[in-house]
């Protein structure tokens, strides 16, 4: 087993196919599926799953991938270390409910890294693919949420997929509404106050049950609902139609303006906000640095 053979696997996960893989890596596909085979055959291991529909990792592959990612980037830190060659170009992939906290985070360590090169993803998606990037390894981190009406159910899905919750703050469910809303110099805001106004929620595709839902209380009957798909959108619709959200009550001015603000909601549900990982991952120093930055940004509004 070689350092390019670890090489090999690493890339045929962030592409998702062997075929696609062996296009970007400038080789023959016949060449990078006797690689994985070489070490499947070495280690008496399946790395992958084939089946019509393509690939897919095994309970082992995960497991290697894991190790694979941790040898690979020590090497490059020892190289880095004793021969003084350029560190290679940063790879970090995270998914996160649509949290401006999140958002922030990233900026901020983006910001601050010493690098000429990088390449990360920061997806803002469903609470399922959520899940789903995070087992297979597409993503380092998830960040969502828990509460008292969803916790045993995603816990359960957590657990069986080998995921690890990790707590950040806890919430009081807040509303977001334009600063010209007719309810916007109100102190607080029950459901009731709001049930003549549009409730705007981010859909959650084949898997739209209540317990994925983004919107805390979503349970609850509304005479209006819009589905949106994207934070822009929603925003957008908060302003125009003066409609409303559900959500942590974390606001970025920098990123959101003043047109949006945000009151707390008369309710006794919390949220318990945090994030996820594969049990069997070994996070890069760039999702160690985001993890630190996102306590940095939830322990201050947690403070108030």
């Amino acid at each position: 087993m070689t350092l390019q053979q670890l090489k090999y696997v690493i890339a045929i996960v962030k592409y998702g196919s062997i075929t696609e893989a062996a296009k970007r890596l400038f080789i023959s596909q016949p060449s990078l599926s006797n690689a994985v085979k070489d070490i499947e055959e070495e280690l008496d291991i399946i790395i992958f799953a084939r089946s019509a529909k393509g690939i897919t990792l095994t309970t082992d592959g995960n497991e290697f991938l894991s190790y694979a990612r941790q040898v690979t980037e020590q090497f490059e830190l020892m190289q880095q270390r004793y021969t003084g060659k350029k560190p290679s170009r940063q790879l970090c992939c995270i998914s996160t409910q649509h949290y401006a906290f999140a958002v922030n985070a990233f900026v901020n360590v983006l910001s601050a890294l010493d690098t000429d090169e990088y390449e990360f993803t920061l997806r803002e998606t469903r609470t399922y693919e959520i899940i789903e990037d995070v087992k297979n390894f597409h993503s380092e981190i998830g960040i969502l949420y828990l509460s008292e009406f969803n916790e045993k159910v995603i816990t359960k899905i957590l657990s069986e997929n080998h995921l690890v919750f990790n707590h950040l703050f806890t919430a009081d469910p807040h509303v977001f509404i334009s600063s010209a809303h007719p309810l916007a110099r109100h102190a607080s805001i029950t459901l009731e106050d709001l049930d003549e106004y549009p409730c705007l929620a981010f859909e959650q595709g084949e898997y739209n049950s209540f317990y994925f839902s983004e919107e805390i209380l979503s349970t609850a009957p509304h005479k209006k609902i819009i589905h949106v798909s994207d934070r822009a959108t929603l925003f957008n619709l908060l302003i125009g139609l003066n409609g409303y959200t559900i959500c942590t009550g974390v606001l970025n001015r920098n990123l959101n303006g003043d047109n949006i603000i945000s009151l707390p909601l008369k309710t006794y549900e919390k949220m318990n906000v945090g994030w996820i990982q594969n049990e069997k991952a070994n996070l890069s120093m760039t999702a160690l640095s985001y993890i630190e930055e996102l306590k940095k940004q939830t322990d201050m509004y947690s403070n108030g």
